[in-house]
């Protein structure tokens, strides 16, 4: 299944709640674009959760707690600099905002906003939103790997990385039934993000790309 949306741009998104979530390979999601949404170019700043607490570089970030089953795994987790492993520390906390809003039913996520801001974060509001519409949650393990950072001269960081979502299921909240779908090469996806460090030290994912069935991730 796809666990995020792939956001080409907002004006080319698709309505997350018209997809059909309770199989794998769903796709973009869209927003209202007269709806004052917190994180839509914000930076942010605010403290995402009232249980933040101060991580190494004193930035005080959210606590994340993922769906009951759903697992979530990185590879490389680091890289050696301290600057992109930076980067890949707020991506991966990104993606567990998804699903953890997925899980409590929240599109509105502060966590996610904490991470992400506009077209990123825009997608992920509509993408959350299409679970819940379906009364749908994650369960299972997704795998990202191949995980490569690159830094523009205009500051911005680019991160591309492989997702392996053959182990990764919906559920349906209220009977907890697990959608087992049947692996293919489609349950390989490529992405290719930007991120932008805001204000507060957080590296924000403002754009992501994908392409499901890519060759470049196929076992």
């Amino acid at each position: 299944m796809n666990r995020r949306p792939a956001l080409l741009a907002v004006a080319a998104l698709t309505t997350a709640a018209a997809l059909s979530l309770s199989a794998c390979g769903g796709g973009d999601g869209n927003s209202k674009g007269d709806e004052k949404i917190e994180g839509a170019g914000s930076t942010a700043s605010e403290k995402a959760s009232p249980s933040a607490k101060a991580s190494d570089d004193g930035i005080d970030r959210p606590e994340v707690e993922l769906p009951d089953g759903d697992k979530l795994v990185f590879s490389p987790d680091t890289l050696g600099d301290a600057k992109s492993d930076a980067v890949l520390r707020d991506n991966a906390n990104y993606l567990r905002a998804i699903d953890e809003a997925i899980g409590k039913r929240n599109p509105k996520s502060k966590t996610v906003a904490f991470y992400s801001k506009d077209s990123a974060y825009l997608g992920s509001v509509d993408w959350i939103s299409g679970f819940v519409k379906d009364g749908t949650t994650v369960t299972g393990t997704v795998r990202y790997y191949d995980r490569k950072v690159s830094f523009s001269k205009d500051g911005s960081a680019g991160l591309t990385y492989c997702a392996d979502e053959t182990k990764g299921y919906t559920k349906n909240v209220k009977t907890q039934k697990v959608n087992v779908t049947k692996a293919t090469k489609n349950s390989y996806v490529a992405y290719n993000d930007r991120l932008r460090k805001n204000d507060q030290g957080v590296w924000q994912t403002t754009r992501s790309m994908s392409k499901r069935g890519s060759e470049v991730c196929q076992p």
